[in-house]
């Protein structure tokens, strides 16, 4: 497909599930903030508002009528750096993905282990809840680390800032939005 040429139709967003009407979360601080990051990078996606919340990859993939492995999970780590401090490390996978803690603690600079976060840690470092935690949008600066599989996907679904709402982008536009470090994660 040429460059410039417009990107096929969005799966359903109601495919594999009843629906009933999505609610309107146009004007939702979290999606707002996502619109507004991804702006910047002249990013201009449609975001789609599922019916139900989707708190999990196999969640929005069935919501989508796509895989699993198509959702760019956005997974809030809590790394402890050789210093002895914390800090968030935001890694963005493949939902057909598990994380594996060491490996990735050990691709990461400074970091000498990795843990999931709790819902506080994941609220406090991004200003999202879980499941609606968005690649961009945060607020403050998170590492970002992207994983390599996503790239086997010509489109990827990402949380767009609430558990109801999503955004297809690419592998590419992920690591250029997001500064992020392509990595193997599993």
């Amino acid at each position: 497909m040429p460059p410039d040429a417009p990107p096929p139709p969005a799966p359903s967003p109601t495919a594999g599930r009843p629906s009933g009407p999505a609610p309107d979360l146009s004007g939702h601080p979290g999606v707002q903030r996502v619109l507004a990051a991804l702006a910047v990078h002249h990013v201009v996606p449609e975001v789609v508002t599922l019916p139900d919340a989707v708190r999990t990859a196999a969640a929005a993939a069935s919501a989508l009528g796509i895989t699993p492995a198509e959702i760019a999970n956005s997974l809030v780590f809590r790394a402890t750096c050789a210093s002895g401090g914390t800090s968030a490390v935001l890694v963005l996978t493949s939902g057909a993905h598990r994380v594996d803690l060491v490996k990735v603690a050990d691709l990461v600079d400074d970091v000498a282990h990795l843990e999931r976060a709790d819902a506080d840690f994941v609220r406090e470092s991004t200003g999202f809840a879980i499941g609606g935690v968005a690649p961009v949008g945060h607020l403050q600066p998170v590492p970002t680390y992207v994983d390599v599989s996503l790239s086997r996907y010509r489109y990827v679904w990402a949380a767009a800032g609430h558990s109801h709402t999503v955004f297809r982008t690419t592998y590419e536009e992920l690591l250029r939005v997001t500064a992020g470090r392509a990595i193997e994660v599993a």
